[in-house]
Order: structure tokens, then sequence, then C-alpha cells
């Protein structure tokens, strides 16, 4: 983590930052030189760091925590506080305020009154961060960033409020007075992207503005507010998981992008402050692989740049021969380690290495994002999966990836190689599953050092792996129903639906009757669960949805040997409205294939024929767009097999439920398909089983 203490506005102001080595390094910039004021002796890894203080004084306190310890230091660099708080989880997020102390683990919330324990909370979903919303005199109104898409405020111990979000709340961060909103103000950046400000009241949230997350950038990590370039009102600077650093200016209670910047190592924390001048605000960021980077507005004269002074250069000399004689060492070394790696009586020890994953839904696109980092050069990261998934292309993704031989028989259905250039860190994959299909995608990590070793990390592919958590549906929309019973208890029904749906919590939720409410990515079709002991519900627009929850739990009830009595009603509309949503995207992709497929006879003929006047307008935008329309096919691989097999679900699904089997139909559907029309073929649904 990285924050910058304040400015007595003489000198620079200072960085503290908290590693993974539990040391807690607190430096400042002095004539373009680093100066460290202090640096702790190593320990357990620092979880958090937050500056606090005196309430309406300078906040330049230094408070880390590392497990369940919290520790408080001077800037300076004197401890004057540790306290052991018996948490049974690890601290992920704190926040001080006077003599109050505001902790959360993974469920839990503590409030610590001059480290007495005063507020516990329970939350029923992750926490994944906490704020303090000033109140009125000393008050101050905690709120929780949960893992259900939730916004929690809570007054003491005592659940105020929910306030639902449209995505899951990564990190929080209070919206200051200068920026010309009120003090209650606060920002949320979600796990796939989404910024918003929310107004926090005692009575209700006011939500103020959103900004999508349209370009398809990573997750949000960290969020700061700082004027920037000194006009007096405070700018928002947002940091996400692919290094990427946006700075908003507010115009008209309005965001509005000034500038990006992509720094390729995925950003941990951010901070802003009278860094390297005392004129020209700078802003800190301190990435995963240990770096912390500056970054200014300031506009430098190339002139200046190229002026060493003699000190300097005598300094940049001594650089340059202490790296010579470390390279010089680890030759030596290294030829040490090759000698005895050869003898009976060497003994190989596994080097440990972090591994910073995300593996999350991106409901734009309806694709996973699977992201590799590390704090080393990554060699080769290779992928197998026991059920069928597509590999898509990222942008950023410089690696070479190679697919060998599989046999689906053996359930092994891919095995993929990614071999990353030099100094690669990093690595984003694109990953698109299919609902229906479920099993374990496994990724092998190896680092480019030696011995070599290499890391196993599994993700689960769920049965309805393109739905998401939502808080509402539409009720007017043709629903079916599936209803079983049996001898099982509230937490086994709340597994199974864990197992085949995701952002379902691990902890099952309190009270008899659960609700929940989910969205399909891709179709926009809904997905509605009651369920308590004994009884489970659910309710979809997709008959598909239905028979893939039917099979998988009947499956799970019968390995743990429950009889279960299924029940079911369908609705005849819900296939016209089915076909009705599939068909905008069917459409267009039935319409790209088409356009992509004249292109390289257009392009012959326009070698022949100098003038295309007498093409018609929709020939002549296929010229002139050709780049462009290969290039979206090219993004989408089997997206149109893709929409077959779910209208060919679709139907089979159907008429299971009706205890028919219309496998033997399907080639005269998919005859249907190639010559598509909506109508006919939802005639087709109707009358072939006839």
């Amino acid at each position: 983590a990285v924050v910058s203490t304040q400015s007595t506005g003489k000198i620079t102001q200072r960085i503290a930052v908290g590693d993974h080595n539990g040391v807690l390094t607190c430096f400042q910039m002095k004539r373009s030189e680093t100066v460290v004021d202090f640096k702790t002796l190593p320990g357990p890894r620092i979880e958090r760091l937050e500056l606090g203080g005196a309430v309406g004084s300078l906040q330049e306190k230094i408070f880390i925590s590392s497990g369940s310890e919290v520790r408080g230091f001077t800037k300076r660099g004197k401890q004057f506080l540790m306290f052991e708080t018996n948490l049974s989880d690890t601290i992920k997020s704190m926040f001080v305020s006077g003599p109050d102390l505001h902790i959360t683990g993974q469920y839990i919330y503590n409030m610590y009154h001059n480290c007495q324990d005063t507020h516990f909370y329970l939350s029923c979903d992750k926490i994944n961060d906490m704020i303090g919303i000033p109140g009125s005199g000393k008050e101050i109104f905690p709120v929780l960033g949960c893992q259900d898409r939730v916004l929690r405020v809570l007054s003491g111990s005592e659940l105020l409020y929910e306030a639902e979000v449209p995505g899951s709340p990564e990190t929080l961060a209070l919206f200051d007075v200068m920026s010309g909103f009120g003090h209650n103000n606060l920002i949320y950046g979600t796990r796939d992207g989404i910024i918003g400000l929310c107004t926090v009241n005692k009575d209700n949230p006011c939500h103020r503005w959103e900004i999508a997350n349209s370009n398809n950038l990573g997750g949000i990590t960290a969020i700061e507010t700082y004027d920037i370039n000194n006009d007096g009102v405070s700018e928002l600077i947002i940091a996400r998981d692919d290094g990427t650093v946006e700075v908003y200016s507010i115009s008209e209670g309005q965001p509005k992008l000034i500038t990006s910047k992509n720094v390729s190592e995925s950003v941990t924390s951010i901070g802003a402050g009278l860094i390297t001048s005392l004129s020209q605000p700078d802003v800190v960021l301190a990435t995963y692989p240990g770096h912390v980077i500056s970054l200014t507005s300031e506009v430098k004269s190339h002139v200046a740049q190229n002026i060493i002074s003699p000190s300097a250069r005598s300094k940049l000399d001594d650089l340059k021969k202490d790296i010579e004689d470390l390279k010089r060492q680890v030759l030596t070394e290294r030829e040490k380690y090759q000698k005895s790696a050869g003898s009976d009586s060497a003994i190989s020890a596994v080097v440990k290495f972090h591994v910073n994953d995300k593996f999350t839904l991106n409901p734009v696109d309806a694709n996973y994002l699977l992201s590799i980092e590390i704090q080393m050069p990554i060699e080769n990261v290779l992928l197998q999966c026991d059920v069928p998934i597509d590999l898509l292309d990222v942008e950023r993704n410089s690696a070479v990836v190679s697919h060998s031989a599989c046999d689906p028989e053996d359930k092994n259905y891919l095995l993929a190689t990614y071999r990353c250039q030099a100094n690669t860190t990093r690595l984003d994959v694109k990953v698109r599953s299919i609902e229906g299909q479920y099993g374990t995608l496994q990724v092998y990590i190896t680092p480019r050092i030696q011995p070599k070793t290499c890391q196993l990390r599994q993700y689960q592919i769920k049965p309805l792996s393109l739905h998401r958590r939502t808080h509402i549906i539409d009720g007017e929309r043709p629903m079916n129903s599936l209803k079983l019973t049996g001898n099982f208890s509230l937490g086994e029904v709340h597994s199974w639906i864990g197992y085949c749906i995701p952002e379902v919590p691990d902890k099952c939720p309190s009270g008899d009757t659960i609700t929940m409410f989910f969205q399909s990515t891709f179709l926009d079709t809904q997905l509605e669960c009651n369920y308590k002991q004994g009884s489970v519900e659910f309710r979809s627009d997709n008959i598909s949805t239905i028979s893939i929850l039917k099979d998988v739990i009947t499956k799970l009830a019968t390995q743990r040997k429950i009889a279960v009595n299924i029940t079911y009603e369908l609705c005849d509309e819900s296939i016209p409205h089915s076909l009705r949503l599939i068909h905008p995207k069917l459409d267009e992709q039935l319409l790209l294939a088409k356009k992509v497929q004249l292109i390289d006879a257009l392009k012959e003929l326009a070698m022949h024929e100098p003038n295309l006047d007498f093409l018609s307008p929709e020939y002549k935008d296929i010229v002139q767009n050709a780049e462009q329309l290969q290039a979206a096919f090219k993004m989408q691989p089997c997206h149109l097999e893709r929409l077959y097999g779910m209208i060919t679900d679709l139907y089979i699904d159907k008429f299971k439920f009706k205890g028919l089997n219309v496998k033997s139909k399907v080639p005269m559907l998919l005859e249907v398909l190639d010559n598509y029309e909506l109508e006919t073929l939802i005639d087709f649904f109707e009358i072939s089983a006839v």
C-alpha cells in the first residue's frame, strides 16, 4: 500500500509503503534522490496501510495491519501502538478516526475505541472493503462493500440499510469537500471496472452518477481524490488491475476523462501529493511486482533533461559499476549451483512465489478474464480443462500460444501453452464457457527461475457459468418453474446452488427462507431461487436454465443419497420469448458472416475496376470497412456455433420435459437456421413435435 503523508508547505510529502515481506518503509524525495526516513524489520505480510491521527488534525500517524495485529508508527518511525485484535480472520480493511479503529475480516466488522472492543457486525457475504462516512459531530457511519453487490451502511453494531450497486465493490473512497460535493459522498469501484458516486445519508442512499467500463478495462483496485491541476477542485484518480491509471475531472457534477496511462503492472494502491515538487502535484502508484512509480503532469524541457550535474554523473557511474559487480556475482553463484546440482548429496529447494490471479466474468461480452501475475518473469503458462471451452485473444497479450491434441474420451478437452516473452510478469487470457458444461480449469504457472518449479491454480467452470447476481428481475416475463422437495437441510440446498451458479456466498445467509436473483450475461434471461429447509423452487424464462439445474441438482442429491421429489410447470410463451432474446445476436452474426464471405470477391473486383460507383451502398460499405469486419469476425470465433448450440439445447429441453426425444429432428432445425427467419423458427418449435 502507498499513501502520502500531509505536507507542511515547506518540504515535499513522505511516502509510506508496506510490502509482502512485512517491511514498512517511509521515504521522501530530495533533489531528485530518494531519502529513506525509516524502515522496519521484516515480519508478517502487511495487508493494509492507513493514515490516522486526532480528529481535525493532520493525519500523519501510520497504521499497518498484519494478520490480526495492528501497529502504529509516527512519521519519524517510532512505534507507539501494538494491538492484537484477536480476530479469527486476517484483517482485510481498516479505517482510523481519532481513538476509533474500524477493521474487517472476511465476514466480520469490529470497532475498537481506545483498543476496547465496542461494536461488532456479521455480514452475510464477504466484505471486500470498508470506509467510514463522517456524520454529525464525531459520529462515523461505517460502509461495507460486500461481494453480493451491496453497500451495507452501519451505525454502531446495527445495519441501517443496504444500497445496491451494479457490481461487486472492490474498493471504496471518500469524495472530499473540495470536489464540490458534501462530506458524506463515497466513490466505489467494482471488480468489473465500474465506477460510481453515492451519497450516504442516515436514512437512504442517493446514486449520483456511474461510469461504465465500455472499453473492457480491468477491475478497480484503488481510488484517490486530489487537486492535480491546482484549480481548487479535486480530480478523481482511478487505478485498475491491468495497470491503467485514469484521471477524471468533475464538471457540472459529471465525470469527464482528462487523461489515462498504462504502467503494464497491476496497481495495488495509489496516492497523490507534493512528492517531487512543491508546485506540481504527483500521482504515486504501488504495483504488485513491488515498484513505486510517480506520475506528474509537469512539463520539463528537453534541454534540462539532458543536463546531468557532476555529482549525479558520479552516482550514475557508481550505480553502473555496482550493476556490473552484481552480474559477475550472479554468474559465479550460477556456476556453483550447476556444479553442486549434479552431485549425489545435492538437495533441491523449491522456490516459493506468490501468484496474483483473478478469474472474473465480464458482463459486457459474457466471457471470463483469467489474469495471472507474479513478481518475477513468467516462462510459460499451461492450461488444461476437462470441459469444452474456447480461448480468445487479448490485445495486450504478447505471449505465443500452442494447442496440443486432446482426447475428449479421457475428459481432456483443452491443453494449451502460453510462452511468454522476456520480462513478462502478467498474462491475460479470455475464456468462453458453455452453460451446461461444467468442470475444472487447471492452470500451471512456471516462472523463469532456477530450479524449475511451477504452481497449480484451479478454477471452477460452473453449470450456469454465464449467470451473475442481480437484485431485481422483471416479473412480467413468462416464467417456467422447477420445485424440488425432500429431506435436505438449508445448508445442503445452499451448497447445491453455490455449486451451480457463480456469486453465491460460501456462507449460508441467515433466515428461514432465502431468495436470490440472477441474470444471464449472454442472453439476458433471468433466474429466481427461493429455498428453505426441505424445499427449493427455481423460476426462469429460459427452459434450458431449468433443465440444467434439474440435471445437476438431481445428480448432487443422488451422490448424497437424498431422495428428492421433482415437480415443474412450463410456460409455452417462454420459448418464443427466449428466441426473441437470441434473435438480435443471431441476426448480427449471420449478417457479419455474410459480409466477411463477400470481402475477397469484392476486393478482387476492386483490383480490376478503378471506379466502384456501380456497386450498391451495402457493398461499398463492405469494401471500405473490410479490415474492421474481419477483425470483428476474428474476435468472435465460434460465436455462430455457440448460438446454434443454445437454440438446439432449447429445442431439445422443451420436449425433454414433455417426455419426447427430438434429437433425430435436430438436422431439420439446422436447415431452418441456415435459412434463418425468426417467425419460421418459432413455427418450427411449435409444430415439429406433432
